[in-house]
């Protein structure tokens, strides 16, 4: 054994310091610095709601340009450029999120729509804790690509969800149904005999509600969830961005294919939202896609949940 004297010791931990001073500085830099592992976020949000579980979903997210050509059709650019800025948000970029919402009763397992594909939505669903097979219902809130993209597996024949049964708005499919789409014929229309028909006040299961809100899609519905006196509302595509479509409702979508129906039914339903001051969970907000709105000019201000679902209670 090499013993060393107190002098050595100290000479070594003044010589060690100068000699790392000679190394290149890339070999120094790279041998302390962390690796970049890119922009992530958790994949599934989870809270009480009275006697029932609700997780939300992230299966997918996507950036584009551009947004004025999908938000605020009717405004100026001067119109857009302006709450963009007052709202912190760029004019040229927007960001998309997918959030479908399982919520789990005790009894069933629900599934709000499905996805852009199986793929993204079974790993959110994975990472939740959950499995394809444990899904009772699958509930469609509209038939856009977006949200029924995750019914059928990769081969594109296989029901992603074997165990499941399959509700929709009668407006809504008997529309699709005459429409010659082929999303829907692929996804669909081969679920049609495990599918049962909705309208505005049915109930798919208790403590579920399903509301009109056409326009955005001609038989689209939202649907309330109350247990044990708590109240949610998953309104879907109502609204499709928390600061444009909120803020200015009447502002057009590309997307809504009856623009003025749209409108009214983003009033409509976020008006009662804010009046009955309960959250909302909807499909393209920021993840985890909850939040309150309040009446605020001729809109709504967005406010994202921080805690107040961890204390299982309603905000008065």
């Amino acid at each position: 054994m090499t013993m060393f004297s107190r002098r050595q010791a100290l000479a070594a931990s003044v010589l060690l310091p100068a000699a790392a001073a000679f190394l290149p500085r890339k070999a120094v830099a790279e041998a302390s610095a962390p690796a970049m592992l890119g922009a992530a976020s958790a994949s599934f949000n989870r809270f009480k709601l009275g006697g029932f579980e609700v997780t939300t979903l992230l299966a997918g997210s996507s950036a584009a340009e551009a947004p004025q050509g999908v938000f605020g059709l009717n405004a100026t650019p001067e119109e857009f450029a302006a709450l963009s800025t007052e709202n912190f948000i760029p004019t040229d970029r927007v960001q998309f999120f997918f959030n479908p919402t399982v919520v789990n009763t005790g009894a069933e397992l629900v599934l709000f729509d499905t996805g852009l594909s199986a793929e993204g939505t079974l790993a959110a669903l994975t990472a939740a804790g959950y499995t394809a097979d444990m899904v009772t219902t699958v509930v469609l809130t509209h038939m856009h690509g977006d949200h029924i993209g995750g019914l059928m597996g990769a081969d594109g024949v296989t029901p992603t969800f074997t165990n499941a049964r399959y509700v929709t708005g009668a407006v809504e499919h008997n529309h699709w149904s005459g429409a010659g789409d082929a999303g829907f014929d692929a996804a669909v229309r081969p679920l049609n005999d495990k599918m049962s028909f909705l309208d505005d006040g049915g109930s798919p299961m208790s403590g579920i509600t399903a509301m009109a809100a056409f326009g955005h899609t001609p038989g689209h519905m939202v649907y309330q969830v109350e247990s044990e006196g708590q109240r949610l509302m998953i309104t879907a595509d109502t609204a499709n961005h928390y600061v444009w479509s909120l803020q200015k409702p009447d502002w057009e979508v590309v997307f809504d294919s009856d623009k003025a129906g749209a409108a009214a039914a983003r009033r409509a339903v976020f008006g009662q939202i804010a009046a009955d001051r309960i959250p909302f969970i909807g499909y393209h907000m920021p993840f985890p896609g909850l939040g309150y709105v309040e009446a605020q000019d001729d809109g709504f201000r967005y406010v994202p949940v921080a805690y107040q679902m961890m204390l299982c209670r309603r905000v008065q």
